[in-house]
């Protein structure tokens, strides 16, 4: 049986790229290559909090960084992921003030969320908005770690602690075509919570075990289930119908798997592939040349992911679905902003999930060869 860790894969894949690279650390958290025709340039970025002195973060296996508490084995008691995460600090609503020609006015309706162990302001927020304390978060998800027999994975602080994390494995995990290429799919549950007032704090079941910035955000591309919980007074209540899905994942899982094992045992000539890809990205007649050029690229770069996922998985309809998935995740251009780079750009297309109707259609074009 092939197990399929995304999480140890970008792991392995990263840690390999900062070794040959010479790669430092920067005070920004990104990574810079000091060797070879790629020196100075940026490789990586953690996003790691680092107000304490130290990254705050926790895991039970070590990150592709090599930051962090590592405690092998994992955690079973949510104060200690806390403190071992050093996300255990407590946020508070405090006025917004502001000064002209000597006179401090109050700025009404308007709040700066502090973290109370460092003083720093994380976000501005308004009257409505209620801060989840980190405890308050995750503390629902002791009793699935206590009845069900898992451990905390990780947890951590991002971008100064405008967000903090916490993930626990799933008891079980996906098997694609048991018996036949028996390809296990790994899931987490990502606990996520927010207190910078752009984002709703959230329950993610996911792939990827989060133990940094980019895994953070493909953990909300590829989320296979999903609970938002906005910051009101009322938004803990949903934590409980949160809980109550959360139940419900192994009957998700199960129908997914169906779905993809479907997949693997429909076997899928390379020009019923093309067809799929036309109906993706179809090619008009009158296309320009520029157009004609761009689309014989993607042919080109979906044909060369297809050959490789052909080689782990046979030459099926469940090669052809992680042949678009990777290409849309990894290698379709993107056009990045005036303050962006293109790997900014490409992070935000994950985390907003630009591609997933396109992704949800080559699924379902897929699964219509399997009724064939």
């Amino acid at each position: 049986m092939s197990t399929t860790d995304v999480n140890q894969a970008f792991h392995d894949q990263r840690a390999a790229l900062i070794k040959s690279t010479g790669a430092e650390r920067r005070t920004d958290g990104t990574y810079a290559a000091t060797v070879g025709y790629d020196r100075g340039e940026v490789i990586g970025r953690d996003g790691l909090d680092t107000s304490r002195g130290t990254a705050a973060l926790y895991t039970s296996t070590p990150a592709w960084h090599g930051l962090g508490t590592v405690i092998p084995g994992g955690i079973t008691d949510v104060d200690t992921v806390l403190r071992a995460g050093q996300i255990d600090f407590e946020v508070q609503k405090r006025p917004v003030y502001y000064q002209v020609k000597g006179k401090r006015s109050r700025f009404a309706d308007h709040f700066v969320t502090v973290r109370m162990d460092t003083a720093a302001a994380i976000g501005i927020v308004g009257q409505r908005y209620q801060v989840f304390q980190q405890k308050q978060m995750f503390t629902f998800l002791q009793e699935l770690a206590a009845s069900h027999g898992v451990l905390w994975e990780s947890a951590g602080a991002l971008r100064g602690g405008r967000r903090v994390f916490v993930t626990m494995q799933v008891p079980d995990s996906i098997v694609i075509d048991r018996g036949g290429i028996a390809d296990e799919i790994v899931l987490f549950i990502v606990a996520i919570n927010s207190h910078d007032g752009r984002s709703m704090a959230e329950v993610v079941v996911t792939p990827w075990r989060v133990v940094c910035g980019n895994t953070e955000r493909f953990a909300l591309a590829d989320a296979r289930s999903r609970w938002g919980i906005r910051h009101t007074s009322s938004g803990l209540e949903n934590i409980a119908e949160a809980r109550r899905h959360l139940g419900l994942t192994l009957k998700y899982a199960e129908a997914f798997e169906a779905e993809e094992t479907a997949l693997a045992r429909t076997d899928l000539a390379i020009d019923d592939f093309h067809k799929v890809i036309a109906d993706l990205w179809p090619l008009d007649d009158d296309a320009t040349d520029r157009i004609k050029t761009n689309h014989a690229d993607r042919v080109s770069s979906l044909d060369a992911i297809f050959r490789t996922e052909t080689d782990r998985v046979g030459r099926t309809a469940y090669a052809a679905e992680r042949a678009v998935t990777d290409y849309l995740d990894h290698i379709a251009p993107r056009r990045p902003g005036k303050t962006m780079t293109e790997e900014i750009a490409r992070a935000t297309a994950l985390l907003e999930g630009t591609d997933d109707e396109i992704k949800s259609k080559a699924h379902k074009r897929l699964l219509l060869l399997t009724r064939a």
